[in-house]
């Protein structure tokens, strides 16, 4: 959500900061290589790059990313390892939320002007996983861990120089993407070639078996046109297609409902570029610095996806609900996972939904969307299970079903997010009357086979008067 807050000054801050940041990337992995430097000095450079990109966009706000590392830090040090890192959890993300209620409501509700608390999300998202790596390596025996527990486990403390370089070094100090601490400091001690576990977004595991020192250059320069090519369609559509302008009374007593679908779907549609463009060039900064290998394809090729957040074409294409949230916020996807979805001993979809929306902001919309959330994974599953067999039974039905569930997918992903974009209950509640007072007319009665102009009006007082 965090994103929505780059206003033009503050996302021209961002874009110079990052093309600094991608400059210093290829840099790094040049002139401070492992073989050429010590891993003291790569986390001496990292955090000092980190902490002068933060200060350039942020001022002294800033000194909240100092603030919230110290104050979990001293809590890794002087609590119990049995219960560390929950005491770790509570501290990260309620500093967070003061820090995003007092932003919203103090300073700027509904004003996107640039949001210090964006790289803290990250941030309490490296804090909290360190936390229960940390646990995990040193109370548990292997055997009570699982295979992607054991790899992730931390079994020595970190330095406060090796804590702070994880958490705010240059490359993911603006947009992340989060990353395990066993990754982060492979890479900066140069072993992040070597064979290793990985987990993909969808829980399978993969080996890395071939030893060398591939050149992310290729992907480095791809990953780039993505971000000139989002950026430009982003640019292009966001003035045209506003989500707000479905929520106009004119515009839905006017509109027919099958074009207000339609309508809903571009606007989101067209939003989706500025996600693909932060995230992607996060993804570029990290690989040319030599972070985010993640073995060979089938051909030979290096993957550089280990920290990747987002799959474009998965997500545009998608079939399922789940299809759809696996391919976005990858990273993020896999922290609700670990630290919440796969410890959580009561109705863990709901509990990893409730952490998503705290995490997210204080916006009555978060919570809409990751409420409605729940019911359509929920929903989903059920259609899944129950269905989809049905069209297994040859190549044409499956085809046909693949079709329906995407137009459904896309569908049910516009309706559930619109919130999350509005923010405001006022907006929000709007959407949900209209939606629902519309679609209760064209199915109540035969009579109804399209809205006639005189009961969208109807539609329009409705709302108005609930």
């Amino acid at each position: 959500g965090w994103i929505q807050s780059i206003s033009l000054l503050s996302g021209v801050n961002f874009v110079a900061c990052q093309l600094f940041a991608l400059l210093m990337a290829v840099w790094f992995r040049i002139y401070l290589h492992p073989s050429k430097t010590s891993p003291f000095i790569r986390h001496v450079v990292a955090t000092l790059l980190g902490f002068y990109l933060a200060l350039f966009c942020f001022g002294w706000y800033s000194l909240h990313f100092l603030v919230q590392s110290g104050l979990s830090y001293s809590v890794m040090v002087f609590a119990g390892l049995e219960h560390m890192h929950k005491y770790c959890f509570i501290v990260t993300l309620s500093y967070l939320i003061l820090c995003q209620i007092t932003r919203v409501y103090v300073f700027d509700y509904g004003m996107y002007s640039a949001d210090f608390t964006g790289p803290m999300m990250v941030i309490t998202q490296k804090i909290t996983s360190l936390a229960f790596e940390i646990h995990d390596g040193l109370t548990k025996r292997d055997a009570q861990l699982t295979p992607t527990q054991k790899y992730l486990a931390i079994r020595r403390m970190p330095s406060l120089l090796e804590y702070l370089s994880y958490n705010c070094n240059f490359m993911g100090i603006l947009a992340g993407p989060t990353c395990s601490y066993n990754d982060y400091k492979a890479f900066i001690e140069g072993t992040g070639y070597q064979p290793r576990h990985q987990e993909n977004a969808n829980g399978k595991e993969n080996g890395k078996y071939k030893q060398s020192e591939p050149s992310p250059k290729n992907d480095v320069i791809s990953k780039l046109c993505t971000c000139a090519v989002s950026l430009a369609i982003y640019l292009s559509l966001c003035k045209l297609l506003p989500v707000e302008h479905a929520i106009d009374d004119d515009f839905v007593s006017s509109t027919p409902f099958h074009l207000q679908v339609i309508y809903l779907y571009l606007a989101m549609l067209a939003l989706r570029p500025k996600y693909y463009f932060v995230w992607t060039l996060a993804d570029a900064i990290n690989n040319a610095a030599g972070f985010g290998f993640n073995g060979y394809n089938k051909d030979g090729s290096p993957r550089w996806d280990l920290i990747s957040n987002l799959r474009i074409l998965d997500i545009e294409f998608a079939t399922s609900f789940k299809s759809f949230l696996d391919n976005w916020n990858i990273q993020t996807a896999l922290w609700l996972k670990r630290v919440c979805y796969e410890r959580c001993a009561i109705n863990p979809t709901a509990a990893t939904f409730l952490l998503s929306a705290m995490w997210h902001g204080v916006y009555p919309g978060y919570y809409l969307t990751f409420l409605t959330g729940i019911a359509m994974t929920m929903a989903a599953r059920a259609v899944r299970h129950n269905i989809r067999p049905y069209f297994l039974v040859s190549d044409s039905y499956k085809n046909v079903y693949d079709v329906v569930t995407w137009a459904s997918t896309q569908i049910a992903i516009s309706y559930t997010v619109a919130p999350f974009v509005l923010l405001a209950v006022g907006p929000s509640l709007k959407f949900y009357r209209y939606v629902c007072l519309t679609v209760s007319l064209v199915t109540s009665s035969n009579e109804m086979s399209g809205l006639n102009t005189a009961r969208r009006h109807s539609v329009v007082k409705s709302a108005r008067g609930c």
